[in-house]
């Protein structure tokens, strides 16, 4: 059974049946009733049109559940007759589903959180992780969401900036190593850029492409995360670096900036440096001023004195770390870089250790645990 297919099919038929009237909440329902079909019959007698047989059958779902519900006669006033059958039309629906998803109804969170449920196929459990909410929470906000554009007619597209902002929390999980929605991401960034003429959408394509760049060498062959200072920068692939980057500087030069266009010109100049210490971080600081200036997000100002810590020393980056709130993911390992770099082992060594205990994944945590080992075992010496 071919998962990816399945994956990339999902939400085109999705957005055949919310086309054809079904309500986004019953299509759903239909299109999961399809895909358990699918794995059923497919191994044994596989379909010439993959993606035809589970519009059918879906369709097929949906009139079946319409039927057998107490509103049949009202809600089968506004479903078209069932199409005959024959090969699926090629067009690719998902982008439209992402802007039905991104509807002004909705909050930009339920947006989100129903985008990466409905078109990027991630679990309940997987959205509630990257919202730090129970996972119960998130299945109720999910729910409403899908009642709220249950009866929205799919002629009126969504928030051109919540849409931007799906794509990147997409394109952000494709690296958890939990779900590979990095290319999927880019995709349909491309698809929103040919279609919409904006320089946000092409500062997010960009800040994309520059860190799709650099995957290859995020990861040891032990699968441990290899920071970006010590990357083997001869991994990188220079044809997505030189075409992010000639992508965000004619956004740039319309002189209307926006948070993703600063993203990528921080990711541009980490690009554009031979070697880890040949990094312009002053320059990159300045970034960081715009964004904080753009955004005023705490994880902004987290990154930053980061930066700070770079151009003007440890201990400037520290100082910069004290406005920030001690509770936020990855404050303790930030800390514990900029004490290392400032010399002081232990307290370094105990903020690792801090911060491994936070850690959202396996391979961060194993990654902070090596750096405080590696620090005690220097201390011991």
């Amino acid at each position: 059974m071919d998962e990816a297919l399945l994956r990339s099919l999902t939400p085109n038929v999705l957005t055949v049946l919310v086309r054809r009237g079904a309500d986004f909440a019953a299509a759903e329902d239909a299109v999961q009733d399809a895909l358990v079909e699918a794995v059923r019959v497919w191994p044994a007698d596989p379909p010439r049109d993959a993606k035809g047989w589970l519009i059918t059958v879906a369709w097929h779902k949906f009139l079946d559940a319409t039927r057998s519900d107490a509103t049949r006669r009202r809600r089968e006033e506004r479903v078209e007759e069932e199409p005959a059958p024959g090969p699926a039309p090629a067009v690719d629906d998902t982008l439209q589903l992402y802007f039905l998803c991104a509807h002004p109804s909705l909050t930009p969170a339920s947006a989100v959180a129903l985008t990466l449920r409905a078109v990027g196929g991630l679990t309940t459990r997987q959205i509630a992780e990257a919202y730090l909410v129970p996972e119960a929470t998130m299945a109720q906000r999910i729910s409403r969401a899908k009642r709220t554009v249950s009866g929205v007619r799919f002629d009126r597209p969504g928030d051109v900036a919540t849409v931007l902002r799906v794509l990147y929390l997409v394109f952000n999980e494709g690296y958890s190593g939990d779900v590979d929605l990095a290319a999927e991401a880019i995709r349909l960034t491309r698809q929103l850029a040919a279609r919409i003429d904006h320089p946000e959408v092409a500062g997010l394509l960009a800040l994309m492409l520059l860190h799709h760049a650099r995957r290859a060498a995020r990861t040891a062959p032990d699968g441990g995360l290899v920071p970006l200072a010590e990357q083997d920068r001869g991994r990188w692939d220079t044809a997505l670096i030189a075409e992010g980057v000639g992508i965000l500087q004619a956004a740039l030069a319309r002189d209307r900036l926006g948070e993703f266009q600063a993203q990528a010109a921080i990711a541009a100049l980490h690009a554009d440096a031979p070697t880890a210490e040949e990094t312009d971080w002053v320059q990159i600081v300045e970034w960081y001023d715009e964004l904080t200036r753009l955004t005023d997000s705490p994880v902004v100002r987290l990154n930053r004195a980061v930066a700070v810590g770079e151009a003007d020393g440890p201990r400037a980056g520290l100082a910069a770390l004290a406005a920030v709130d001690a509770s936020l993911p990855r404050h303790a390992a930030v800390a514990a870089y900029l004490h290392e770099r400032d010399g002081d082992l232990a307290t370094a060594a105990r903020l690792y250790a801090e911060a491994a205990r936070k850690a959202p994944n396996l391979a961060e945590r194993d990654h902070l645990t090596r750096q405080a080992a590696r620090l005690n075992a220097r201390r011991s010496r």
